[in-house]
């Protein structure tokens, strides 16, 4: 019988791997060795793809980015909702993928489906009718948002433990234990409300500077 054939080495095998040494054990466990390992392959071989571990953590960072949704700034919807519905679809990439965060929030620097998301949502605003500074501003505290949302989970930080709040030093942390256990339920309800605050805000900042293209609207 014909031995079976390894899988050839891609770079697309290689980030696919990274990513998931990433996502289960975080990003001090991507190694050029560790990842020879798990591919089956000799260490040196990585090189005809990466040059360093940097190298792939930027392409890990970037295939999150590509799962970000950016068909609302291309079908029709108004700014406003263009910018909730990608605010949503960018923070699910993040959920699934927390441990990368702190690589993408360096910016996105040569990343090709992080610029690609940039100049998405600047074109779209620009589109809309905000002025160019407005317009890369939004963009910022958009990002800011988005990522501190994903760096950590608000009610993921208490302990289910009811001693551990004292009323006497806590007095208004009597159901705090309970937060953990409905901690997707908060996190999200929060980042919705978070979103809508912003949202409402720009709109209301659009009415005193924005400049209306065909087919834009406000809100």
């Amino acid at each position: 019988m014909a031995r079976p054939r390894k899988p050839l080495l891609s770079t697309d095998r290689i980030v696919e791997t990274a990513r998931a040494l990433v996502d289960t054990e975080g990003l001090a466990a991507v190694s050029t060795r560790r990842l020879a390992a798990e591919l089956g392959v000799s260490g040196p071989s990585l090189y005809n793809h990466f040059r360093t571990k940097d190298e792939i953590l930027e392409a890990v960072a970037d295939s999150v980015s590509a799962q970000v949704d950016l068909s609302m700034f291309e079908d029709g919807r108004d700014w406003r909702t263009a910018l909730h519905d990608w605010a949503v679809s960018y923070r699910a990439a993040l959920r699934d993928h927390p441990n990368i965060v702190p690589v993408l929030a360096r910016g996105p620097g040569r990343r090709p489906a992080a610029l690609r998301l940039a100049d998405a949502v600047y074109g779209a605003m620009v589109e809309a009718g905000w002025p160019p500074a407005q317009a890369t501003s939004i963009g910022a505290l958009m990002r800011y948002f988005i990522m501190g949302s994903a760096l950590g989970s608000f009610a993921g930080g208490f302990v289910d433990d009811q001693s551990a709040y004292d009323p006497s030093d806590y007095p208004h942390l009597g159901q705090a234990h309970l937060l953990a256990e409905q901690q997707e339920k908060i996190d999200e309800r929060a980042f919705e409300t978070g979103l809508t605050a912003l949202l409402d805000g720009l709109v209301r900042q659009y009415e005193q500077v924005g400049r209306p293209g065909q087919g834009a609207t406000g809100a």
